[in-house]
């Protein structure tokens, strides 16, 4: 395992979550949990990648997601950042093998939208309401979409975030990746515990890839404005996009 000396960096806290992550049990049939932190390669590619371009230690704006694709951040371990992006855009080498993933091929769009991963990464943190990818069937699943599953995986979910904020969160707000079932079920949770002061929510990268591709630009467009404005509404923070 990869390991990481105790700092105060952001990147080191996100690093030290995903190397100690332990997936839940969960005593449904069907489900399955995809852990990829076992991993050599995952744990020198989360490792790689945080120390790029999160270690200092600056708050950041969390944009949450729902739970990890199985192309995507259940092969790399990073949200939204299947084995190509990690390559080819973020610039870290790695074994890590797989094909695109629709969710990392949006986000990437939006990240070169905004100026590239090193200004994004600099001010932001992609992360997700359960931090592993479920599987059933052989296929992507969401937490939201079994009632059972949800109720299982929510207090996992609770103790995880409460986790990642404790990584140099921002708390006044925080933006959700998916306007629908995700936001309405996050809203709810967060209104109980108090994780951010207000949530904005956004159009889901896979949702727009799937149904709304034509109006790409116009999406790209809506998540960088949105990004913005929430950077630049902290007059005391020079760190905007």
């Amino acid at each position: 395992m990869v390991t990481q000396q105790a700092s105060s960096t952001f990147a080191a806290n996100v690093i030290e979550f995903f190397q100690t992550a332990v997936r839940p049990d969960i005593a449904l049939a069907g489900f399955s949990i995809m852990d990829p932190f076992q991993e050599v390669a995952v744990q020198q590619a989360v490792h790689d990648f945080y120390t790029r371009y999160s270690n200092d230690p600056h708050e950041r704006l969390f944009l949450i997601g729902i739970n990890p694709g199985r192309f995507g951040g259940g092969i790399t371990g990073i949200p939204f950042t299947d084995p190509h992006a990690l390559r080819e855009i973020c610039g870290i080498e790695s074994t890590l093998a797989g094909k695109r993933e629709l969710s990392a091929e949006f986000i990437y769009q939006m990240i070169d939208h905004l100026g590239g991963p090193q200004l994004f990464y600099r001010d932001c943190y992609l992360a997700a309401v359960f931090p592993f990818a479920l599987i059933r069937d052989g296929k992507n699943v969401n937490y939201y979409d079994d009632r059972a599953l949800q109720e299982a995986l929510t207090p996992y979910i609770v103790e995880t975030v409460h986790r990642q904020l404790a990584f140099g969160a921002r708390r006044d707000v925080a933006i959700v990746l998916g306007t629908g079932k995700n936001y309405r079920y996050f809203r709810q949770l967060n209104d109980e515990h108090q994780f951010w002061e207000r949530l904005i929510p956004i159009e889901h990268p896979r949702f727009i890839m799937q149904y709304r591709r034509k109006r790409v630009p116009e999406y790209l467009d809506r998540y960088r404005d949105t990004i913005r404005a929430v950077l630049e509404a902290r007059p005391d923070d020079s760190r905007t996009l």
